[in-house]
């Protein structure tokens, strides 16, 4: 079967979009608050969506487009072809120079994920998940095999927000009662893909409604490598599912029996 055109444009637009934002990185910025202190917005977060959906749509001007950025959807439609675009997710790494942050796209069609792509221009990495392959840097990659859940590097995904300090010190404790390690990056896309390399072997989300453009294109590149990914309640993750839960799948049970102790928790 060809490969759908759709994945070669997916690719295109986010390098062009983390080119144009990697171009700006470390100058002096114009750091807008939305919600709160820490949910910020720069100019560059919208200057490089509009290159990457220009870029789409210049070959497919009919298909959605959901955006964090501007007057996007914000939802991924049912039916039909649907982008899913984050130009800077982990912006607030991106305004204090931290290295740690992506450009993220995602096609699906009906909701089903045809082409996944995380660019980290900063860290030098490119992960790219279609039907046929999933890469970072042109090779493949897959999660790792570690079983043993002392070992386990978990990591600890989507923005904190009021109310949710009864379930990060639950989930804290049960880290470190079962798990190797906690760990925060600030970007859910780039965690995600790094637990698609086997850089880490577990990532909980406890956002009762993540966001699209924060988790469709990392969750796609983790089940691609082998990964699994469920909702909450251990269910199959997709757009619109309560939190989020993925492992390297060599102990998901315990990893999901974690995160629902947490969720509750923050309830």
């Amino acid at each position: 079967m060809d490969a759908d055109p759709r994945e070669a444009v997916a690719v295109a637009a986010a390098e062009v979009g983390a080119e144009h934002a990697s171009a700006r990185f470390r100058t002096e910025l114009d750091i807008e608050q939305k919600d709160d202190e820490i949910d910020l917005v720069t100019e560059v977060d919208r200057e490089t969506q509009r290159r990457v959906i220009a870029e789409i749509r210049e070959r497919f001007p009919d298909d959605a487009v959901v955006g964090e950025e501007e007057d996007e959807l914000k939802t991924v439609p049912e039916s039909g072809y649907a982008w899913i675009i984050d130009p800077i997710d982990g912006t607030q790494n991106y305004t204090r120079g931290a290295r740690e942050w992506v450009t993220s796209v995602a096609v699906v069609e009906d909701q089903t994920p045809i082409a996944a792509v995380n660019v980290s221009p900063e860290t030098g990495d490119t992960y790219v998940a279609t039907e046929a392959r999933v890469e970072r840097n042109g090779r493949p990659i897959s999660v790792n095999d570690e079983p043993n859940t002392s070992a386990f590097l978990v990591s600890s995904t989507l923005r904190y927000r009021e109310g949710d300090r009864p379930g990060i010190e639950r989930l804290s404790g049960d880290v470190f009662g079962t798990f190797g390690e906690m760990r925060k990056l600030g970007t859910t896309q780039l965690t995600l893909s790094r637990l698609a390399d086997g850089s880490i072997d577990a990532v909980i989300g406890l956002d009762e409604h993540p966001n699209a453009w924060d988790t469709v294109a990392g969750a796609y590149l983790v089940e691609r490598a082998g990964g699994i990914v469920t909702d909450i309640h251990g269910n199959g993750w997709g757009p619109g599912q309560p939190g989020l839960v993925a492992s390297n799948g060599r102990a998901h049970d315990e990893v999901l029996d974690a995160a629902q102790a947490a969720f509750e928790a923050t309830r």
